[in-house]
């Protein structure tokens, strides 16, 4: 199943104190039919998904490309139209998840295709108060958990963030399958999917087509076998 959880009508127009709620119910819905409960998500998406899983134990699998060991300010406005102050990226019960801010004192070097590495690297010494609160706990996570990162990322340091969950969780005796190249960008190349897929913000997410679609393959059986997969791509 795969849903919208921002900008419909009746949800945030940007990332910004979305209910993890909006997840929950799909996964119910789901759980209806399989107890076999997977989840995949890429970037802001993988930052959901493993706070999901680690709430959620119907969830066996989670797979997280580039995701991030924290959560962090909205992304875009909420509700009230507003994007500052600072507010979380998601909410649970109707609270506001502990959260990382941005430091707005920096700034990009190339406004018309800015690369957003710097921000948060600065924001988490900014922030270093608050890092532990925002900390997710990947540890929490019963099943099985895949991270990739790719070390020519420029949307945030997700070489360094899947790491770092796959520390995380190894610490508390959990096996994680990290996969991490350092060519490759934000956005990892799958086996059958379209070449320079992008969607969302203008922004340089580093890498390139040969090192994104290497990665992709290197992942790709390692996907599968999460999922309970056989099927290859046309």
């Amino acid at each position: 199943m795969s849903i919208r959880w921002f900008g419909d009508s009746d949800q945030p127009p940007g990332i910004c104190e979305v209910p993890l709620e909006t997840f929950t119910s799909a996964l119910d819905r789901l759980a209806s039919h399989s107890d076999q409960l997977a989840v995949v998500g890429i970037s802001k998406g993988a930052e959901a998904a493993l706070l999901l899983a680690a709430r959620d134990t119907r969830i066996r699998s989670v797979a997280a490309f580039s995701p991030t060991p924290v959560v962090w300010a909205n992304v875009g406005p909420g509700l009230d139209g507003a994007v500052r102050p600072c507010r979380s990226s998601w909410t649970a019960g109707g609270q506001s998840l502990p959260f990382v801010p941005y430091d707005d004192t920096w700034q990009p070097t190339d406004a018309a295709a800015p690369s957003y590495r710097g921000l948060y690297e600065n924001s988490l010494t900014a922030f270093a108060d608050q890092v532990a609160a925002a900390t997710i706990p990947v540890e929490n996570i019963e099943g099985r958990v895949l991270v990739t990162g790719g070390g020519d990322d420029q949307v945030w340091p997700s070489d360094t963030f899947a790491t770092q969950i796959a520390q995380r969780r190894a610490t508390h005796g959990r096996d994680t399958a990290l996969v991490t190249d350092p060519t490759a960008g934000h956005r990892v190349t799958l086996p059958g999917e379209p070449l320079h897929l992008q969607s969302g913000m203008t922004m340089t997410r580093g890498g390139n087509q040969d090192a994104d679609t290497t990665m992709g393959q290197r992942v790709w059986p390692l996907l599968l076998d999460l999922l309970h997969l056989t099927a290859t791509p046309a």
